[in-house]
């Protein structure tokens, strides 16, 4: 660590430069796209606007961020890397800098990423849930002998994307209501920006799973005693619509229905900095629809319908890259085509959404101010 921490409660730098990310007021939009890799998140910045120049920073933690305009509209793409925990420093390092005692936290998060399917669709298929359960591993469990009075994983109630997002796909002409049900623009973004001869399927309305672990909370048979053969059957009989293993879409999905924090419990505290400047470099197949996810299930959508108050609207996009039942892996060659179809997929998706002005980051002095 090269920089002096004055307050550990919320780290920043002299200049307020969020510790890990980097960022500050001004360089991320209210618009976010997030992947895991750094080259998808150059793939997906070389389709941002000529002007203003797109602006890169990297830190030694490993996120890198691009913002700049796409189609005029600012946007930023963040690699924010793998698990719950890149995805919590990211959502809160970012949301620092949009006020929740004012208008200005209007925020739009998109997750694009890789995923492993746990139904019948090939390699290269995108895959949209509606919402997604946390799947962890319970550390109390002996796995050495096995306990015979806990289990060895635990499961948590499903957490849906944002509500308007569901709710706005019925405004849709009746062409595109079979094509999305929980990601209305996305679903224009896709359909519009297919490739030509690109038959890869779609697949909505289904349930992901984000784990804590790649390998014994995803089912992978490794040297350790994990004591999870058995976890995607008994997960998929729990949840008859689960489609999806992946690492970050549950935090980020969970994080934008509890932010912002009621008033009450929001404090006062003056924002802890650092001496010096953070260590930075700147620089056409059918589509599936599975059975609905039971909402009975879910959380009660607490989000007021005011378009005004500061929230979070927070929606995913899978891409398959194995499939857990043929066993199937992506080639190589094969990603290059997929990410740039879902790149300008996604930008057409977060860009189309409308934000009022005075809710947005202002222009002037921002990294996506024009000349």
């Amino acid at each position: 660590m090269k920089d002096l921490v004055v307050d550990a409660n919320f780290p920043r730098t002299l200049d307020e430069r969020v510790y890990h990310l980097g960022i500050k007021a001004g360089e991320v939009a209210n618009r976010v796209i997030t992947v895991g890799s750094p080259s998808r998140a150059r793939r997906i910045a070389t389709y941002l606007d000529g002007s203003p120049k797109t602006f890169e920073l990297s830190t030694e933690r490993g996120f890198l961020t691009f913002t700049g305009r796409y189609k005029g509209v600012p946007v930023s793409i963040i690699s924010i890397g793998m698990g719950s925990p890149n995805m919590d420093f990211f959502v809160n390092g970012v949301s620092i800098h949009f006020s929740i005692d004012s208008n200005l936290g209007r925020n739009f998060h998109a997750r694009l990423g890789s995923c492993g399917a746990l139904i019948d669709v090939r390699v290269g298929s995108i895959v949209i849930p509606s919402a997604s359960i946390a799947v962890n591993r319970n550390y109390d469990y002996d796995f050495i002998n096995g306990s015979t009075d806990k289990e060895p994983y635990r499961v948590s109630n499903p957490v849906l994307a944002d509500s308007e997002l569901c709710t706005a796909v019925r405004r849709l002409s009746p062409v595109y209501r079979f094509i999305w049900k929980i990601f209305p623009q996305v679903q224009g973004g896709f359909e519009r920006t297919r490739p030509s001869g690109m038959g890869n399927q779609i697949t909505i309305n289904t349930l992901n799973a984000s784990t804590d672990s790649f390998y014994s909370t995803q089912g992978r048979i490794t040297s350790f005693p994990d004591h999870n053969a058995k976890i995607i059957e008994d997960l998929k009989s729990l949840h008859t619509n689960l489609a999806t293993f992946e690492m970050e879409t549950f935090h980020l999905f969970h994080l934008a229905r509890s932010w912002p924090a009621p008033s009450e419990q929001v404090s006062d505290v003056t924002p802890p900095i650092s001496s010096q400047p953070a260590a930075l470099s700147i620089s056409p197949q059918q589509s599936i629809q599975h059975s609905p996810v039971d909402v009975a299930q879910v959380s009660s959508d607490k989000q007021s319908s005011d378009t005004r108050q500061p929230r979070i609207r927070a929606a995913s996009a899978q891409m398959v890259f194995a499939a857990r039942g043929s066993r199937d892996f992506i080639k190589p060659e094969d990603v290059v085509e997929l990410e740039g179809w879902c790149a300008r997929a996604v930008l057409e998706a977060v860009t189309s959404f409308k934000i009022d002005t005075e809710c947005l980051h202002e222009e002037k002095g921002s990294v996506w101010e024009l000349p």
